[in-house]
């Protein structure tokens, strides 16, 4: 790396504050006011990061709703296995006359002709098997309706993966119309491949729907809530705001692939269940109100992303071949489809008393989430018909609510026609903030540090809504760390950024490099998690400029970077010095400007070798390491190889 840029030694480095820095020992450093919603997360149902993830069912095609069209083979017993123990003799249908609920329209039925004692039924292992902890409970629920006879029992059972039976109950189902029936599992095995069985071990016919399984302990103990350990992961990046509920999958793959948010919401057997953009499924059960709760729960802020009236340009695979597949909601129907975004802001933030606000309160949250921000649109190809659609959307959000703030959109790259026309639009109807996207090498975030430098302020902020260095390496966590000091630098044009995608499934992954790798019982913060989330625990309020000074003759655009910022609720002032070089290089610290600050500091490194990685056969092998440390009022700090460090010093208000 040092050969490599040799020649650039002569320039500044691309840390340089916007201002020019002030000589060491100067006494009055500079501050200006940055976002306070700075760094936050970004979540997308792609890599199962919802079904099979974050969403705590243990059931897979619990409603028996899974299509050809949601993934190749795929049909409504997918995931289920037809059990005839013993001698029993029946057999099993999938049916649609009558369903539990229009939204949800199929269901499985079980004719039992001969139950042998063992009866006959259905088993499902999940997703990828059902990972069932000792000591812990778990709650089964089925719907199911007697056709024929006055009753039906079910024998309810987990099984280990070897078919040992650890734990069982019966139930029995009596009515002839739809009716829940619950139990409860009290596990005292562990085993992370277990199975779900439910056998109707009476003579007649019974119908089944909406199987469930989830385990009591989930994130904030929440009913149909999420995966605890994967939330808690999440919620330690101590995230501004979560945008949701993706990018591509907000816009879908045609218009009958919109994300609807009012078909998510609601009794989870009467949402609407539809094919993934991502090539698989999607049950609606991690719906609007679950990612409002769950910004709730972690302290951020809600960001939801709703389509501007069109599909993705890349629809129906229009990539492969260049072309745009982007489809448009008829102008007949906007004023519609307007109103569901409207609603939306409603469902947020109206009163218990309003017709969405009430819905709200009905599923259990009387009081308003507090919406700040709305996006429209992601990654748009920026036609006229987008245009004209943006438009009508912006104007009746910005006329019922103008203190919400809308994102609009730019296109998915850092620079061309998209971006151009985008930021033309936005610019045009002063929107507040535009939502730009960029995956990129390393080489580009160390090279664009001063990208957001001479960006002219007066025109609408900036949402950094996608970005990552295509690799899970610790060289691309400190690439991504120094451009994120530029972040800081710049956060008063830059108001909103997050690393994407969120979250990966081992073995079923569409798309790398992802932030958090995950199984049914392992997870796995990537090198990258780590810089995103001493970050996200070291945000500041003011961006300070003066106080750290560059290493001399320092590569430019290339290795150094460093950013102080100072917290005004605690006083605490933070420095982040960042080395992406193979050489230890030192950084001047002047804190002569700050009164009152504990010289005791915090001081957290985390470096190692350039292609270090963790993975599931080593999850920590880069690990941020604390230690305390003594700063003076000026000293110098040597950074060493391929390393982020943050200083922390504790101050007043």
């Amino acid at each position: 790396m040092t050969t490599l840029f040799s020649s650039l030694r002569p320039l500044l480095c691309a840390a340089v504050l916007a201002a020019p820095l002030l000589a060491v020992g100067q006494a009055k450093p500079t501050t200006k006011a940055i976002s306070p919603d700075l760094f936050g997360i970004f979540f997308e149902d792609i890599n199962y990061a919802a079904d099979g993830g974050l969403y705590g069912e243990l059931v897979q095609n619990r409603s028996f709703e899974y299509t050809p069209s949601d993934h190749g083979g795929w049909h409504p017993l997918t995931s289920w296995d037809y059990l005839h123990e013993g001698y029993a003799m029946g057999r099993v249908s999938v049916e649609s006359a009558a369903p539990l609920h229009a939204n949800n329209p199929h269901y499985v039925q079980l004719r039992v002709e001969n139950p042998l004692q063992k009866g006959l039924g259905l088993k499902n292992a999940g997703f990828d098997g059902i990972a069932l902890k000792a000591g812990e409970n778990y709650d089964f629920s089925v719907w199911a309706r007697v056709k024929s006879g006055t009753a039906m029992p079910l024998l309810v059972q987990l099984r280990d993966k070897k078919d040992k039976v650890l734990a069982e109950t019966t139930l029995s189902a009596q009515a002839a119309g739809w009716q829940q029936y619950r139990a409860t599992f009290a596990l005292t095995a562990a085993d992370p491949e277990a199975s779900l069985v439910v056998l109707a071990t009476g003579k007649g016919v019974v119908d089944l729907d909406m199987i469930s399984l989830f385990p009591q302990k989930t994130f904030h103990n929440r009913p149909n809530g999420l995966r605890a350990d994967l939330a808690q992961v999440i919620g330690d990046l101590q995230p501004k705001f979560v945008r949701f509920p993706g990018g591509c999958l907000a816009h879908g793959d045609g218009l009958d692939n919109l994300y609807d948010w009012k078909k998510t919401v609601g009794p989870v057997e009467q949402r609407v269940a539809q094919r993934n953009i991502w090539n698989y499924h999607q049950t609606a059960g991690l719906g609007y109100f679950e990612y409002f709760q769950f910004c709730e729960d972690i302290g951020a802020k809600p960001l939801p992303v709703v389509a501007a009236g069109v599909s993705c340009q890349n629809s129906g695979g229009t990539w492969k071949i260049g072309g745009t597949g982007q489809q448009c909601v008829p102008l007949a129907d906007m004023a519609a489809y307007t109103q569901d975004v409207v609603d939306l802001v409603e469902y947020a933030n109206g009163p218990a008393t309003s017709t969405w606000g009430a819905k709200r309160a009905a599923a259990g949250h009387p009081a308003p989430f507090n919406l700040e921000y709305i996006g429209i649109g992601n990654e748009d190809k920026i036609t006229p018909e987008f245009e004209e659609r943006f438009k009508i959307i912006y104007a009746a959000v910005r006329a019922k609510y103008p203190k919400v703030k809308v994102i609009g959109t730019v296109g998915p790259s850092p620079k061309g026609e998209d971006y151009d026309k985008g930021w033309a639009i936005a610019s045009q109807l002063n929107v507040p903030l535009v939502d730009e996207h960029y995956y990129e090498k390393p080489k580009w975030f160390l090279t664009n540090n001063r990208r957001y430098d001479t960006y002219d302020r007066t025109k609408p902020k900036v949402y950094l809504g996608e970005y990552a260095s295509w690799g899970n390496t610790l060289f691309n966590a400190i690439a991504e760390a120094a451009y994120m000091t530029s972040l800081e630098r710049n956060g008063d044009v830059v108001q909103l950024a997050s690393y994407a995608p969120l979250l990966a499934k081992e073995g079923h992954t569409q798309w790398n490099p992802d932030l958090i790798y995950f199984t049914n019982s392992t997870v796995v913060p990537t090198v990258n998690y780590y810089v995103q989330q001493l970050f996200g625990q070291n945000q500041g309020t003011d961006y300070v400029s003066g106080v750290v000074t560059p290493p001399s003759g320092a590569i430019a655009d290339t290795t150094v970077a460093a950013s102080c910022v100072r917290d005004a609720k605690t006083g605490d002032v933070i420095l982040k010095l960042v080395n992406a070089s193979a050489t230890a290089q030192p950084f001047q610290v002047d804190l002569a400007g700050f009164k009152g600050l504990n010289r005791t500091a915090t001081r957290t490194t985390f470096m190692g070798d350039k292609d270090a990685k963790n993975t599931f056969a080593s999850p920590r092998t880069v690990m941020p390491q604390v230690t305390a440390y003594k700063a003076t009022r000026q000293f110098a700090y040597t950074a060493q190889p391929y390393s982020l460090t943050v200083i922390r010093l504790r101050g007043k208000r």
